[in-house]
C-alpha cells in the first residue's frame, strides 16, 4: 500500500439528501435498538456513497472538477427499504434495487475515474446510508420504505481528518 502523503485528499463522490429526505432518516435511526457501543452518524454526513475514491493528490483537484462532470444526475425512484447490519458492525438503510437513472449515473462516473486512472470498486454497488458503526446487535423496528429525495445533483466530497466531517470540493449538475 502506498504512503499517504500530507498533500493527499480522501474522496468520495456521494448523493446528498433534501433536508426532509435526511430529517426521515434522522427519525428512521431513532426507531433502532442501539448497543451502548454504536456509533452513530450525525445528521449532516448521512448520504449516499456513489464511489470511493480514496487518497489522491490536492494537486489533481483541477482535473478531477473537469474530469468528473458526468452532466445532469438523478437519484429519483432511489428507495431505501431494507435495514441491515453489514459485517463488522455497519447499521445501514440500503435500496434492494437501483433505479436505472442513478445506475446510468453510477456507470458514467466509474468510466470516468477509470479514465482518471482512479480506482473504481469491483463489487456491484449497494446503495446505502449509514446510520452507525460499532452497531453489532442493534435493531431495527418494522419501518415503510423510505423513498429518497436528494439535493440537486452530485458531488465530490473530502474526507476531513480526526473526525470532523466532510468538505464538498465540487458540486455537479
Amino acid at each position: 500500500m502506498p504512503a499517504v502523503e500530507a498533500a493527499d485528499l480522501r474522496l468520495f463522490l456521494a448523493l446528498w439528501p433534501a433536508p426532509g429526505c435526511r430529517e426521515q432518516l434522522v427519525a428512521h435511526a431513532d426507531g433502532w435498538s442501539w448497543p451502548e457501543r454504536a456509533r452513530r452518524t450525525r445528521p449532516e454526513r448521512l448520504h449516499v456513497t456513489l464511489h470511493f475514491i480514496g487518497n489522491v493528490a490536492a494537486a489533481r483537484l483541477p482535473e478531477l472538477r473537469e474530469g468528473l462532470d458526468v452532466g445532469p444526475a438523478d437519484g429519483a425512484g432511489l428507495v431505501l427499504d431494507e435495514a441491515k447490519v453489514w459485517h463488522g458492525g455497519i447499521a445501514v438503510l440500503e435500496a434492494s434495487r437501483v433505479p436505472a437513472a442513478l445506475a446510468d449515473l453510477h456507470g458514467r462516473l466509474a468510466e470516468r475515474l477509470q479514465a482518471l486512472q482512479l480506482p473504481v470498486e469491483s463489487r456491484p454497488w449497494r446503495p446505502h446510508v449509514t446510520l452507525a458503526r460499532k452497531a453489532s446487535g442493534a435493531r431495527p423496528l418494522a419501518f415503510a420504505p423510505l423513498p429518497w429525495s436528494g439535493a440537486p445533483g452530485y458531488a465530490l466530497v473530502r474526507t476531513l481528518g480526526g473526525g470532523r466531517g466532510y468538505e464538498t470540493v465540487q458540486a455537479f449538475g
